[in-house]
């Protein structure tokens, strides 16, 4: 059940990954066409949505990422629970190697950022933007890239990816939740330890939990909490157990139903609200700018230096091992792809420097994003072609070992 659950998994990613790309060469042909001046005016424009006594007036983009993206972290605190209890997060033994080097990728970035931050006078408060792996992308890049390659590479890097996940949401969590309102913050707290405590309960149905959810979202949005925050949180009082009544686990029943709804709606949506930037408008100079510079190369650079040489280190020390029955070429061009940010990235973006979407610093950041991403899909899927293209030839011209 697990494998199956990560081959599905991963399939829906690889898709999504392709959409997502379309969705944000829409986005930058779009900001640079005579609608360029709808697109922003239409992201900017404010939205009321009332039910009874309860309204929330919100831009689109504020829609977007607080509202669509609440559910893309919901479904990622689902599957993490779900890897850490019945999957690949579950043997420890395994997981030595993809937790160091996701570490390291984490590590790696921020030094470089900071480190160019420094050197050019940018902003530091940008250094946990080029952290993130896009897992959409990333899988989609190898999926195209890889093929004839050890499916474990893919493990590795879904695996690194989910503890990447868990550390991003660790540091929105830390960073980025400010100024809230305590008393409903209680509220919030309480909902979510009544949840747990249902959840002991095998014969709740499931409009428990789709209630319970819209309840801790509007709640979160009004107290001034990162939604993605408290989305993960009430992912984790979800039970996985089987309902006694149609032996069905409500975490794999909402991974199952809410997964291509994420993969081909929420962030094909998030890309194209996100990635728009109009060239046209921008002074050469803000090219080199020190935010873009920091991005970019804290995404290309500090990510593949810190996954690879977490993992060589971590197999030279014997705390772990590469993958079975892959090379260490094949291990960079992995380490490569993590440095596709994207969709978190610009989303640590917005709420490491939030205001107007066209803002200097938000156009700042997209460049940074879409350069540094770009670098390390079109690197990372050359080295792994090549290595491909190497395990090909060796199964067709063995080496004889006779001599």
């Amino acid at each position: 059940m697990a494998r199956r659950l990560t081959l599905d998994f991963l399939k829906t990613e690889a898709g999504s990954g392709v959409l997502l790309g379309l969705a944000a060469l829409t986005a930058l042909a779009v900001a640079n066409s005579p609608l360029s001046s709808a697109y922003f005016g239409f992201l900017k424009s404010e939205h009321v949505v009332q039910i009874g006594p309860l309204a929330l007036a919100l831009t689109t983009s504020e829609w977007i990422k607080e509202g669509l993206m609440a559910v893309f972290f919901l479904v990622v605190g689902l599957e993490i629970k779900y890897e850490i209890l019945r999957g690949e997060l579950s043997d420890l033994r395994k997981l030595a190697t993809p937790v160091l080097a996701a570490l390291g990728g984490m590590v790696g970035p921020a030094v470089v950022y900071l480190v160019i931050a420094g050197l050019l006078g940018g902003p530091h408060e940008g250094w946990p933007i080029p952290l993130a792996t896009d897992i959409a992308f990333a899988l989609a890049v190898f999926a195209i890239a890889a093929r004839g390659l050890p499916s474990s590479l893919r493990i590795f890097l879904l695996t690194l990816a989910i503890v990447d996940d868990l550390g991003a949401i660790a540091l929105i969590a830390v960073l980025f939740s400010k100024g809230v309102n305590l008393m409903l913050l209680v509220w919030i707290v309480g909902l979510l330890a009544a949840g747990a405590v249902a959840a002991r309960w095998r014969k709740i149905p499931a409009p428990f939990w789709v209630l319970g959810f819209a309840a801790v979202w509007y709640l979160s949005v009004k107290a001034g909490l990162s939604t993605s925050l408290t989305a993960v949180a009430f992912a984790a009082i979800v039970p996985v157990r089987e309902r006694l009544w149609d032996g069905q686990s409500p975490l794999q029943e909402a991974m199952h139903d809410l997964h291509p709804y994420v993969a081909f709606l929420v962030l094909p949506l998030f890309a194209f609200a996100k990635a728009g930037v109009n060239f046209a408008a921008l002074p050469l100079e803000l090219a080199f700018a020190p935010l873009v510079v920091g991005i970019a190369l804290g995404l290309f650079v500090g990510k593949q230096a810190g996954v690879f040489g977490a993992a060589a280190l971590a197999s030279a020390l014997k705390i772990g091992r590469r993958p079975s029955d892959s090379t260490w070429l094949e291990l960079y061009g992995v380490s490569l792809l993590c440095g596709v940010g994207f969709t978190m990235s610009l989303f640590i973006g917005a709420l490491a420097f939030p205001g107007a979407i066209d803002s200097t610093l938000q156009v700042e950041v997209k460049l940074g994003v879409l350069a540094g991403s770009l670098l390390s899909a079109v690197s990372g899927a050359l080295v792994l072609a090549v290595a491909a293209r190497r395990r090909k030839e060796l199964a067709e011209n063995p080496p004889d070992t006779a001599k």
